[in-house]
């Protein structure tokens, strides 16, 4: 259950992200509370998990999901640059995530 939370948590992370932008700087109203909400209900469920998980390898994991996924959606969705070599750091990353999954207690 905690790395599912860990998931929800970091799938969160990826609507705050990309919130963050639809509600340009918090002046849109109805983009803003739903950027704060799931940037709230993200440290809340990275919460949850935190009491079972290893803190270092839950938040390390929680940053990859966010930040992959926000450049994965910036590529697809906002035409962000898909250069090999910003693909390669995006797969550096989930390699280093999926690695601290496999090693933690």
């Amino acid at each position: 259950m905690p790395w599912i939370l860990l998931t929800i948590a970091g799938l969160l992370e990826i609507a705050f992200a990309l919130g963050m932008k639809w509600s340009q700087g918090f002046t849109r109203p109805l983009p803003g509370v739903l950027t704060a909400l799931a940037g709230l209900a993200s440290i809340y469920s990275l919460s949850l998990a935190l009491r079972t998980l290893p803190v270092g390898t839950a938040y390390a994991v929680w940053t990859g999901i966010g930040a992959v996924g926000t450049a994965v959606m910036g590529v697809l969705f906002m035409g962000d640059s898909s250069s090999p070599a910003r693909l390669a750091c995006m797969a550096a990353i989930v390699g280093g995530v999926a690695g601290l999954k496999l090693v933690s207690d």
